[in-house]
C-alpha cells in the first residue's frame, strides 16, 4: 500500500513537471509570435473585420497563428476599448477565436512527442549561434514548441502506471457523467488558465487509454467555460464595448456548453461515426473542432439578438 502511494506521488510530480513545461511554453510561444507579428496582428484584426463573416475568418486565422484564443480575444478587447473595433466586429472575432484554438488539439493528437528533443536542439542552436534577430526568434519558437511537446510527452509517460490504480480508474470513469466531466474541465482550466492544456491532458490520457471518449469530450466541453476567466478579467475598468465583448465570450461559450450537454449522447455518437477507425486521442481532437464549429454555426445568426440584449443591459454612457 505504501509503495502504491509513493508511486502515485511520483506520477503526480512527473505530471506536474510536464504541465509546467507545457504552460510555460504556451505562454512564451504566444509572446514570441506576437513579438514577430508585432502591430501586424492588430492591423489584421482591425483591417479584415468589415462584416461578421470576415471578422469570424480573421478570428480563426489569427488565433491559429498566435496559438491562443485568450490572447486574440484580449487584443480584441483592447481594440474595442480604443474604439478601433466596434462591439459587432468583436463578436465575430470571438466566435472565430473559438474555432482557431482547436488547431492546437489536432497537433497535440499527433504522436510527435518523442521527436520533441529534435525541435529543442534546433531551437537552442539557432538562439546560441545566430546574431540575426529574426533567426533567433524563430529558434525561440522552435524551442518552445519542442518544450510544449516534451511536456506532453512527459505527462504521457508519467500517467502510464495509473492504469493499475483502481481509485484513479474509477474516478476517470466517473467523468463519463457529462455534468461531472464538464465541471472538472472547467475547474482545471480555471486553475491552470489554459483550455489548450486541459484538452491536451485529456488527449494525453487518451493515448494511454486512461480516459473514455465520453469523459474526454465532457472535460473538453467544460474547458470552454474555464477559459473565459482571463478575458473577463481583461474587461475590468474597460469601456462598455470592451465589457460587452468579454460578456459575449462568456455567454456564447455558456450557451454552447448547455447545448452540448443537452445533446451529449447524440454528439458522442456523431463523433464515433465521423471519426470511424481513428485513434481515441484523434476522436477527442475531432470532437473539439466539431463542437466549436457547430457552436458558431448554431449561434452566428443570433449575433444581432446577443448584440441587442447586451446593448440594453449595458448601454453606452
Amino acid at each position: 500500500m505504501e509503495n502504491a502511494r509513493i508511486d502515485v506521488i511520483q506520477v503526480m510530480l512527473s505530471v506536474l513537471g510536464g504541465l509546467v513545461l507545457f504552460l510555460y511554453s504556451v505562454n512564451n510561444l504566444g509572446d514570441v509570435i506576437q513579438q514577430i507579428a508585432g502591430e501586424k496582428s492588430k492591423e489584421w484584426i482591425s483591417k479584415f473585420t468589415k462584416n461578421t463573416f470576415s471578422a469570424l475568418l480573421t478570428g480563426i486565422i489569427v488565433t491559429a497563428i498566435l496559438d491562443s484564443s485568450s490572447a486574440v480575444i484580449i487584443i480584441t478587447i483592447v481594440l474595442v476599448n480604443s474604439s478601433v473595433l466596434t462591439f459587432r466586429q468583436a463578436m465575430g472575432i470571438v466566435m472565430g477565436a473559438n474555432i482557431g484554438t482547436t488547431v492546437s488539439s489536432q497537433i497535440i493528437a499527433l504522436d510527435i512527442g518523442k521527436y520533441s528533443p529534435v525541435l529543442l536542439a534546433i531551437g537552442l542552436l539557432a538562439i546560441f549561434f545566430s546574431d540575426n534577430e529574426r533567426i533567433s526568434k524563430t529558434g525561440k519558437i522552435l524551442l518552445f514548441f519542442g518544450m510544449l511537446f516534451f511536456g506532453l510527452y512527459t505527462m504521457e509517460r508519467a500517467v502510464e502506471p495509473l492504469r493499475n490504480h483502481e481509485d484513479f480508474v474509477a474516478w476517470m470513469h466517473g467523468l463519463e457523467n457529462p455534468l461531472r466531466g464538464a465541471v472538472t474541465g472547467a475547474i482545471v482550466t480555471l486553475i491552470i488558465q489554459s483550455s489548450s492544456a486541459t484538452v491536451g491532458m485529456a488527449i494525453t490520457l487518451a493515448k494511454k487509454s486512461l480516459i473514455t471518449l465520453p469523459a474526454g469530450i465532457a472535460v473538453m466541453i467544460g474547458a470552454e467555460l474555464g477559459t473565459c476567466s482571463d478575458t473577463l478579467l481583461a474587461t475590468i475598468k474597460g469601456k462598455r464595448g470592451a465589457i460587452k465583448t468579454g460578456l459575449f465570450h462568456f455567454l456564447f461559450n455558456l450557451a454552447s456548453i448547455i447545448a452540448g450537454l443537452l445533446l451529449f449522447k447524440p454528439f458522442v455518437s456523431m463523433i464515433l461515426k465521423i471519426s470511424d477507425n481513428a485513434s481515441l486521442q484523434q476522436k477527442i481532437a475531432n470532437a473539439h473542432i466539431i463542437f466549436n464549429i457547430l457552436g458558431v454555426v448554431l449561434f452566428v445568426f443570433f449575433i444581432p439578438v446577443f448584440e441587442k440584449a447586451l446593448n440594453k443591459l449595458l448601454p453606452e454612457r
